[in-house]
């Protein structure tokens, strides 16, 4: 069975995560963002980040966030997010995670997370699994653009 490489899903903007304006508050999208992808993998890749943790005492942490705000998230409004595994190694993951009004002719928010695998009952980087590594290998969607700055660019003139 062939798997999507592009994960796509929809949110709410809801009115404890926004700010005086009526906006989604900066550091909110990275949640919103971040909560879609958990949800985007397990159920299209049946990746249980958390049964993982608990089974095998293995995770992902932050390693870091870049990410740039494009126009604001509204109160109430029905956002769609898709993200996409860019790049790994042995024991990295870079997902790319955009927000998009509802028929994705707007462009709100991209995201580049790297996510570093962690053993956490001996507290360090850990490689991952071959089974680990073939799903990475089967999802895999480099966007051909080597900076977060560059990547920008392109996608605001496609959206143009």
């Amino acid at each position: 069975m062939k798997l999507p490489k592009i994960l796509e899903s929809k949110a709410k903007i809801r009115f404890q995560d926004c700010d005086p304006f009526n906006h989604l508050n900066n550091a909110s999208y990275i949640n919103y963002m971040i909560n879609a992808r958990e949800d985007q993998i397990e159920l299209n890749y049946n990746l249980d980040i958390f049964s993982l943790a608990k089974t095998q005492g293995v995770s992902w942490v932050v390693g870091t966030n870049q990410i740039a705000y494009l126009k604001p998230a509204l109160l109430m409004e029905e956002v769609v997010i898709d993200s996409q595994l860019i790049s790994f190694s042995e024991n990295q993951l870079r997902v790319e995670i955009r927000m998009w009004n509802t028929d994705k002719t707007e462009l709100k928010a991209i995201l580049w997370s790297t996510f570093v695998h962690y053993n956490l009952l001996q507290q360090k980087r850990w490689n991952h699994s071959d089974q680990l590594i073939e799903l990475f290998q089967n999802v895999h969607s480099p966007v051909g653009i080597g900076s977060f700055e560059e990547r920008i660019l392109q996608l605001k003139t496609q959206s143009v």
